[in-house]
């Protein structure tokens, strides 16, 4: 089951002040960035937040799981959490901020 458009128009209204926030289509699902960096991926219509430190600590009681298969344990935050605005917001942001930049591609 894709994620629907409707899903993430929702999510990045909810997120639009951490930062510069987009999303991109890859596969049907998406990978949600802020300021340039991929810091979550909303797959059948669930949010799954790349892990980090600060963010555990911030989420506190962690639920983890996997986007698709063979991938690495995400933050899985829960529908309800998403209707908090500011927690998510800051979710966002303090996980943009503890992620590198990415990797420059090469030119061919």
């Amino acid at each position: 089951m894709a994620t629907k458009k409707s899903t993430i128009d929702y999510l990045l209204e909810q997120v639009a002040q951490a930062g510069v926030v987009s999303a991109r289509k890859m596969f049907g699902e998406y990978a949600v960035y802020c300021d340039g960096k991929v810091v979550a991926l909303v797959c059948d219509d669930e949010l799954f937040v790349k892990p980090t430190a600060v963010g555990k600590q911030f989420i506190g009681n962690i639920t983890e799981g996997v986007p698709y298969p063979g991938a690495k344990a995400y933050f899985l935050i829960s529908g309800d959490q998403w209707e908090d605005a500011d927690w998510l917001t800051e979710l966002i942001r303090i996980s943009a901020a503890e992620l590198p930049l990415p990797k420059p591609k090469k030119k061919k």
